[in-house]
């Protein structure tokens, strides 16, 4: 089969631009796929981070350490950004007035303001694909619950939550970076840093909430810098919102959470959904396990516990015997991204990364639960926003 080449430029070499190039360098781990993306470009203003790249990706023969020449590059079609949030709106917008493909990460833009610039850009430019990095959707678990969403089995929704924790911020002698100052990770601390990758299904299932309560934490208010010295941290550690979503002809409950201090949990993504005629769990923390609970009227209640195959939206290599993992998701996102830039609405299967309509909607959800810590009060959303093409509306 004869692949597409999808010439790529890496704007920020740092952990997610390397797992961007291990992905890209497993490409011949996915079957009956006729596109590929190849890296041929990098920037950062760390040139030892440039370095990398040079050294373990082949294709790479360009390094820029000003974006803006790389966004200048002919041999340049589409852009993987991976930078802190506050450098999201001005190098978002650059690279789709030149005409670059994007895939940017979360929250797309330090702030509602700053997305909006990068929302406005995006209308200005529909040609190009546009989309949000969140890879969690793509484990098996998840993705057969959004199948399980399409194809309307759960009946009336009950209540729904989703959340993200880690434990990366519980050592209290863990030292500052930009992610803990709000001047380059914005206020909403870590549901900008965790929130895209919790609300991604929720939104993309249509389920947007009405209002929220908020109660944020700051467990550490100081750590030290590089030097040992003690500085003070200002962003919200933990993040748990009550929402309400008002769908027709129903209402019912989402709670979200995203935890840096989440003792014993390394790297925890779960979705749990409760309905009438179904329900499901599923955690990354227990990989291969999805948990149902299917109900007839009468019948009895009995969980089903179903050990995964390695199943994914994208066929691959590896078989059904062996177990996923966080590269494999990482894999199968970039594939559903270059899928849908190469194939538009023709893409080989419904699952598509967020949209920036999807991250639009974090950013009304993440300032009005600042608004709701502030204040104690339940703050209300505004108007219903049309929903992005793609979503499945209630259930």
């Amino acid at each position: 089969m004869t692949r597409r080449e999808i010439p790529f430029g890496v704007i920020g070499c740092g952990l997610m631009g390397r797992e961007f190039a291990s992905a890209a360098a497993r490409w011949c781990h996915l079957l009956d796929v006729d596109f590929r993306p190849v890296i041929v470009a990098v920037s950062d203003t760390s040139a030892p981070a440039m370095e990398w790249f040079s050294s373990h990706v082949p294709t790479v023969w360009r390094a820029y350490a000003d974006y803006r020449d790389l966004l200048g590059d002919p041999g340049v079609e589409a852009v993987y950004c991976a930078v802190p949030h506050h450098l999201h709106a001005a190098i978002y917008e650059d690279a789709m007035a030149a005409g670059k493909h994007l895939m940017g990460e979360k929250p797309f833009g330090i702030d509602e303001p700053a997305n909006a610039r990068v929302l406005a850009s995006v209308r200005r430019h529909p040609e190009l694909t546009v989309r949000c990095s969140s890879e969690f959707p793509f484990y098996p678990g998840a993705y057969r619950i959004a199948q399980m969403v399409r194809e309307r089995a759960f009946g009336t929704i009950l209540e729904v939550e989703a959340g993200f924790w880690h434990s990366s911020d519980l050592d209290p002698l863990k030292p500052l970076n930009w992610k803990r100052r709000s001047a380059e990770n914005g206020r909403y601390g870590s549901m900008g840093d965790l929130g895209l990758h919790v609300v991604h299904l929720p939104l993309l299932f249509g389920w947007v909430p009405h209002d929220v309560r908020a109660i944020l934490q700051r467990v550490y208010p100081q750590r030290p810098d590089r030097d040992g010295r003690l500085q003070p941290t200002d962003t919200w550690d933990n993040a748990v919102l009550l929402c309400e979503v008002r769908t027709q002809p129903q209402a019912f409950p989402l709670l979200l959470s995203t935890k840096r201090v989440a003792p014993g949990h390394a790297n925890t993504w779960f979705l749990r959904i409760v309905g009438t005629r179904n329900s499901a769990w599923f955690s990354t923390r227990n990989p291969k396990t999805l948990v149902t609970l299917p109900y007839e009227p009468g019948g009895e209640q009995a969980e089903r516990r179903v050990d995964l195959p390695y199943q994914s939206a994208y066929r691959t290599v590896t078989g059904g015997i062996f177990e996923f993992g966080f590269s494999d998701a990482v894999l199968q996102m970039w594939a559903a991204y270059c899928d849908e830039l190469i194939h538009g609405q023709s893409m080989e299967q419904p699952l598509r990364c967020a949209s920036p309509e999807i991250t639009a909607m974090s950013h009304r959800l993440f300032t009005a639960a600042l608004r709701s810590q502030e204040t104690g009060a339940t703050v209300p959303l505004g108007s219903e926003p049309t929903l992005p093409e793609g979503v499945t509306g209630s259930c």
